[in-house]
């Protein structure tokens, strides 16, 4: 009783539901539907690059590649993307003050977990055909199995061309599963851990039973190759060259009798991604250069040449620079020193079936708004970025000012869990860095949800920091 007494305690903070007018209401409800549309859309990094530079294309954006290229010199309210292999991209609005003053950054993730397709993973076993996958991110492996999943990606085939796979997303697709076993057989399978109930090598997925005539082996097998190669163009030694991800079917959708929530694929990060993503391209004008980040890798440690760990924002920033100006070296370091960033990334809201994990007097909670982690991090804030103080009060007094509804929250008890976001990386660069997002239950799982209220106050908080920053 004590825990359930003082969770409500914590939760007197006001929703941001009451606050709204019928107006304000419509606005909420508004950005909602346009979100659930780019969550059902997007379900890949690569999508939701493709998305965000179509949307920026009718914003008035250019290509900095272009400009480059032309050595076209950049001006005040000049507004360019950095496409970045296509599963990562930078939005710049330049502005009235020099680069060397720093940036006002929004920088958030499109990649989420999911199962991918292993380079050799179609095979046939008792007439069922199969394809092998492995895990990318952190997941409940045993959450993966018996729902519907859609095969998403691209096949990159050794004539340059490059094939666009989205098979189950549309009501006449065929959907594809990882089986379970059935409860009759399952005494030993349920007696195990909730890790190892169902094992990584065991997510493979059925797409197949139909045996080829006239064929002696693998007919079933036969059959999908013959598919593949009649609609796309595919054959087996082109999943060689392939980036396939399996990912639940289906659109996002309200959740609740009222409709106050969104059930869907990837609101981590895309919640940020898509909110930071309607902020800048709402943004016609700043003092300070302010740059959208969406980047890729984040789920496995920011890694490769699209994860926040390579050089491509700072290479962008050097091209800035050399468009802007007379380029140096010490003017690209100081524009990434005097830089403030809002590392955008989802937080966990406190789930009334689960309190013990919680502090709830440091939890965050559906329609309080966008949650500020001063840190993240594990037991003692190891790996975490730890916002400094003033920086945290200039946010506070900027999300006042714009009446924003904020919250602060840590990730969990001490010792009970943890995780990270960008933010360290960035803070490399000696700016200042906080990280703001989105409260989410069931972060993770195939199904995430959120609230309407704080998707609407993300953005209005990311808006409040391009200008105010």
């Amino acid at each position: 009783m004590a825990q359930k007494s003082e969770s409500a305690k914590a939760a007197k903070k006001a929703n941001a539901w009451l606050k709204y007018n019928d107006k304000k209401r419509k606005e909420v409800n508004a950005l909602a539907e346009d979100y659930k549309a780019f969550l059902s859309a997007n379900k890949t990094e690569r999508e939701c690059v493709k998305s965000a530079v179509e949307l920026a294309k009718k914003n008035g954006y250019k290509d900095l590649k272009d400009l480059i290229k032309a050595g076209t010199k950049l001006k005040a309210g000049d507004k360019v993307y950095y496409n970045n292999m296509g599963k990562a991209l930078a939005l710049f609005i330049i502005g009235t003050r020099p680069l060397e003053d720093g940036m006002k950054i929004l920088g958030a993730h499109v990649d989420s977990p999911r199962l991918d397709l292993k380079q050799v993973p179609l095979y046939e076993n008792t007439e069922q055909a199969l394809l092998d996958t492995h895990y990318y991110g952190g997941i409940k492996k045993y959450q993966w199995v018996t729902l519907p999943l859609a095969l998403h990606g691209v096949v990159a085939k050794k004539d340059g061309s490059v094939i666009e796979l989205n098979i189950g997303e549309d009501e006449n697709d065929p959907v594809f599963e990882v089986s379970d076993l059935l409860v009759h057989l399952a005494a030993k399978q349920v007696e195990k851990t909730g890790a190892k109930v169902i094992e990584g090598e065991d997510l493979n997925i059925l797409v197949g039973s139909e045996p080829l005539k006239g064929i002696d082996k693998d007919a079933v097998k036969e059959n999908l190759l013959k598919i593949l190669k009649e609609k796309y163009d595919m054959d087996e030694d082109d999943f060689l060259s392939a980036e396939i991800e399996a990912v639940p079917a289906g659109p996002a959708r309200d959740l609740g009798l009222d409709r106050s929530m969104i059930t869907g694929y990837g609101h981590d990060d895309r919640v940020c991604a898509y909110t930071s993503l309607v902020a800048m391209l709402e943004t016609k004008s700043v003092d300070r250069t302010a740059a959208c980040l969406l980047v890729d890798k984040e789920e496995i440690g920011s890694v490769g040449a699209t994860g926040m760990q390579s050089f491509f924002f700072e290479n962008a920033i050097a091209e800035l620079v050399n468009l802007t100006g007379d380029y140096s070296e010490l003017k690209v370091r100081r524009a990434l020193a005097n830089s403030h960033m809002l590392s955008s990334d989802v937080s966990a809201a406190f789930d009334p079936n689960y309190p013990d994990v919680f502090e709830t007097k440091n939890a965050a909670y559906f329609g309080k708004g966008i949650v500020y982690n001063k840190y993240t991090g594990v037991k003692g804030k190891s790996g975490s970025n730890d916002a400094n103080a003033e920086y945290i009060a200039q946010i506070r007094a900027a999300m006042d000012k714009n009446d924003v509804a904020f919250q602060t929250a840590e990730l969990g008890k001490i010792d009970v869990g943890g995780g990270g976001t960008i933010a360290y990386i960035m803070a490399k660069y000696n700016m200042q860095v906080i990280d703001a997002g989105v409260p989410v239950l069931c972060m993770h799982s195939p199904w995430e949800i959120v609230s309407k209220s704080d998707v609407y106050e993300a953005k209005q908080a990311y808006l409040a920091f391009l200008k105010e920053i």
